[in-house]
This record gives structure tokens, C-alpha cells and sequence, in this order.
């Protein structure tokens, strides 16, 4: 029997009581939202495993703090939450599920794309404003996505699982850049491969789709915003970081391009946040990957890899093998 704590509410109730019927003893944080980082330290003393939320900080002094947490299974598919390094020194095991949330974030992907490009928003706020007064040919002009080309940056499971939606879906052209060829993608979906800058210039609509790390971090600045068509829109379901935000405001401001944002530098976003201001937005609160059945499975893959690393066995999704050994 391990002592494991959840540090919050998870959407399907059943998942948790997967792991008392294996033996273990749980604390369940009966709150949706994330401990603040003095209570999560409070709930992981004398816990072996963590079934942590994408926002929980797991730090280096966490882990010192707490030397007898050896577990901690990610409720996300990013992992910058978590020093990886420093649990890999400390022979700390850290999974995370992907796979599971992918076509939910598409969804909400092309939800943003269809928003920002169509301004749906701004529609709606006019209309309830009682500043429609009827027909215009020019009002609130926006993007037809078929024959339009969008870029995809990053063209993993999420992006790929967007391209066919918008490739296939409604007709556009897609490039695309990464660190590898998709040949096979290439060949199914109609896409080219492109270097950034050639994505950004020749799209209508660019989606990003990149983890948060060091090469990542400001991928999209002053120059490559600049690099855009006049019009064009951004979506960024990915993680807030990789946009240099005060470069984006500027473009926003200047009315050059249309943004579709789900994440954020800082969350949640604070009272008077210049980016509330501007219509040039749509705006969510980190929301992409809720759907039922997607927060639920991924509920479910968290409590698989924390029972099977309380089990001595090597998980599905671990994010560190150098820190697997085999039990004796």
C-alpha cells in the first residue's frame, strides 16, 4: 500500500476509486481549482505518489522538501509544470497523457480559428449592444477559410488531428513546419512542409502546436509576427510562452493581425490586462482540452500511470526514462 494524494477534484469521481481499490491510501483535494503551492506542500507530506494538475508547481524545492515523493503522474499532456531535471536527479518518475485530449483541443482550435477569422465575438457583442442596425456590405468582414492556407506549427498528434479538420474539413491549403518531414501526412493530407518564416508569410491562419521549453520559449516574436499577412489570424491552444506577448499586443493594437488565445504568460489572465481590451481577440480560459469525455479519459490515464508506477512497473507515458530502474 502507497499513501498517494490527488490534488484536486477530478472530473469522473470514479477514477480516484481506482486507486483505493488497489490498496492505496488517498487524499482527495475535494476542490476543481489548484492548491496554492504552500497547501500543495502541505498535502504531499508523507506521499509516495502525486496525481498532479498541469499548473501545480513541482520544483526542486518541492522534491527536497518532500523526499519521499518518488510519483508524480501529470493530469495534462504538457509537463512544464514539472522540472523535469531535477525529478530525474532525484529519481523522481513523472508521466503525463497525451494522446487522449487531442481531439478536444483540436476542436477548440478550430473553434478559435472559426471565432477570430469569421469575428464571431464581435458580432455578438454588437448585436447585444443594440449597435446592429441592419444591412452593410462592409460589416464585420472576415476570412473565408476554404481556399485560404493555413499554417500549422508544430504537427504532432493535436496538429495533425487540426489539419484534418481544416485541411480536409473546409478546403484549406496546409503548411507546415517541424523538426521532421511527414511524408506519409504530406501525402494524406495535402500538406507542405515549410521553414517558419516562408509559414508566416504565405498563411491566412496559423496555429501553433509546440511543447513549452527552452527553444520554444518567445518562437513567436516581433519578427515572425511581423512576417504575417496583413489580416491574418493566430491561434495559440498550445502554451502562452511561446508567443512573445508584448510583441502580439503591438499587433493586435495595430490592427495588422486577428488572434485566437486559450493560453496565456500569466493565468489566469489579471483584472485590466491589456489584452481584455482589444477586439482584435477572442480569448478563452485555458478551456481546450474540456471536453467531458476527454477530461474524463484523461482522469482515467493519470490513475493508470500512478497505479502502475506504485506497482513497480514501468508506465505507458512516463516523460523521464532515464529515472526508470528496474525494481529488484
Amino acid at each position: 500500500m502507497a499513501r498517494v494524494v490527488v490534488s484536486a477534484r477530478l472530473p469522473d469521481p470514479t477514477a480516484a476509486q481506482r486507486l483505493r481499490a488497489a490498496g492505496h491510501e488517498v487524499l482527495l483535494r475535494d476542490d476543481p481549482r489548484p492548491a496554492a503551492p504552500e497547501e500543495l506542500l502541505r498535502l504531499t507530506a508523507g506521499r509516495e505518489g502525486l496525481l498532479a494538475m498541469p499548473v501545480d508547481r513541482i520544483d526542486a524545492r518541492l522534491l527536497d522538501a518532500r523526499p519521499e515523493l518518488r510519483f508524480v503522474a501529470n493530469f495534462g499532456v504538457g509537463h512544464d509544470n514539472v522540472d523535469v531535471d531535477a525529478a530525474t536527479a532525484r529519481g523522481v518518475l513523472v508521466t503525463n497523457t497525451p494522446g487522449v485530449l487531442s481531439e478536444a483541443v483540436a476542436d477548440h482550435c478550430v473553434a478559435l480559428v472559426l471565432a477570430a477569422a469569421r469575428r464571431v465575438v464581435e458580432g455578438d457583442r454588437l448585436t447585444r449592444a443594440g449597435g446592429w442596425t441592419g444591412f452593410s456590405t462592409d460589416l464585420l468582414l472576415g476570412i473565408d477559410l476554404s481556399g485560404a492556407t493555413v499554417g500549422l506549427v508544430g504537427l504532432g498528434r493535436i496538429g495533425t488531428a487540426v489539419a484534418r479538420r481544416l485541411v480536409l474539413g473546409f478546403g484549406m491549403r496546409g503548411l507546415y513546419a517541424g523538426r521532421s518531414a511527414r511524408p506519409q501526412l504530406e501525402a494524406e493530407l495535402g500538406l507542405r512542409r515549410a521553414e517558419l518564416h516562408e509559414l508566416l508569410a504565405r498563411s491566412d491562419v496559423v496555429t501553433l502546436h509546440l511543447p513549452l521549453t527552452e527553444q520554444t520559449r518567445g518562437l513567436i516574436g516581433a519578427r515572425e509576427l511581423a512576417a504575417m499577412r496583413e489580416g491574418a489570424v493566430l491561434v495559440n491552444v498550445a502554451r502562452g510562452p511561446i508567443v512573445d506577448e508584448p510583441a502580439l499586443l503591438e499587433a493586435l493594437r495595430d490592427g495588422r493581425i486577428r488572434a485566437g488565445l486559450d493560453v496565456f504568460d500569466h493565468e489566469p489572465l489579471p483584472p485590466g490586462h491589456p489584452l481584455l481590451a482589444l477586439e482584435t481577440a477572442v480569448l478563452t480560459p485555458h478551456i481546450a482540452s474540456a471536453g467531458r469525455r476527454s477530461r474524463a479519459a484523461m482522469a482515467a490515464l493519470a490513475v493508470h500511470n500512478l497505479l502502475e508506477m506504485l506497482a513497480g512497473r514501468r508506465p505507458p507515458n512516463l516523460v523521464n526514462p532515464e529515472a526508470w530502474t528496474t525494481p529488484a
